[in-house]
Formats: structure tokens, sequence, C-alpha cells
């Protein structure tokens, strides 16, 4: 365990939004690539919660608490400096951490926007009701997001892609874990 950092639970709504490249500067400041073009997340929560990296060297092990005292962006990427971390050495040890949130700490979306984490599971059905698929991901070809679904047919999984764009998505049911759209199952 780095010396200051608690040990914790990831909590049970934790979202991975990021992760740690390198210390940035001599005081304890890293900086951090965000999985979201708009990191807000990261900006929002107090509280963040890091696993070692998968691959490379590992100078910790389980899940840590890291209390953020600041978050901003730097150019173009976001840097950060936290409670405990305070010289280029302790920084340093954090390199390749993942960095999780709690999903309850994000921003609120304003109407219409939503967070592709809280999409990926809806099922998809048509004005007609036919059930289209399960989102399995969001894809950005930079004009449009695309909602990209996994469907069965004859018994195999296939997969479909819609534009995630008003002409064809009519409304998103979070509660109802379902998005209702003006597509045609053999379009």
């Amino acid at each position: 365990m780095l010396p200051g950092l608690e040990a914790a639970d990831l909590p049970a709504d934790a979202i991975e939004v990021g992760r740690i490249l390198d210390a940035w500067g001599i005081k304890g400041w890293f900086k951090v690539l965000p999985y979201s073009a708009d990191p807000e997340a990261l900006f929002s929560s107090k509280r963040w919660f890091l696993m070692p990296s998968e691959k490379g060297a590992k100078t910790f092990s389980g899940v840590v608490k890291l209390a953020i005292v600041e978050a901003k962006l730097h150019s173009n990427s976001v840097v950060a400096s936290a409670r405990d971390v305070d010289d280029r050495t302790a920084a340093e040890a954090l390199r390749g951490a993942r960095i999780f949130v709690s999903r309850s700490s994000f921003p609120t979306a304003e109407k219409d926007e939503y967070y592709w984490v809280d999409l990926i599971g809806l099922n998809v059905v048509n004005r007609e009701g036919v059930m289209m698929g399960t989102v399995r991901e969001l894809l950005s070809t930079g004009a449009q997001t695309v909602l990209v679904m996994d469907y069965e047919q004859d018994g195999k999984t296939q997969e479909r892609m819609i534009p995630f764009v008003s002409v064809y998505v009519d409304g998103v049911d979070l509660p109802g874990r379902r998005i209702l759209v003006d597509w045609q199952a053999d379009f």
C-alpha cells in the first residue's frame, strides 16, 4: 500500500473514467487520461477510487481511495492533485492506475442528454413494438453518435447500428430501460 492512501471497497455503481498517465511537476500533481471528451465526472467527484494497472509494475494492490483536492484542464489533458500525494515520487507511484468514480457523483445531465454508460444495456424497440436489440456500445463518428446493438436471429447474435439522433430516436426511458426508435428491422 502506498503511504497515506486508504484501502477501500469499489462502490457498486463505480464507472471507470480514466487512468493516471504520470507525475506532473514536483508538488505531487499527476496527469490524467480521461476516457471522455467531456471529463466532468473527474471534476465533480472529490473521491476517486484507484485500481492498479492491468499490466506493468504495480506499486499498490486492491482498491484505494484518493481524496482529490483539485482537478482541472491543462492544455489538452487533465491534471489533478490529491491529499497525501505530496511530491513527484508519490505521484509517480500512481502511474498507470485506473480511475473509478461513483456514478451517483456524476453531474446531472441536461434534458435530452445522456451519459453513454446509462444507455448501455437498454433495449431498443421500434414504433411497431419490434425489439431491435440491446445496446452493447456507442460509437462517435464525429458527426453523430451511433448505437451499436446485439440482437438474435436464427440462433446467432447479430449486430445492428442506428444513429443516435432525434430523426431516428423518439425517446429514451431510463427507468423503463428502453429506447424508442423510428427504424425498421430490415433496414
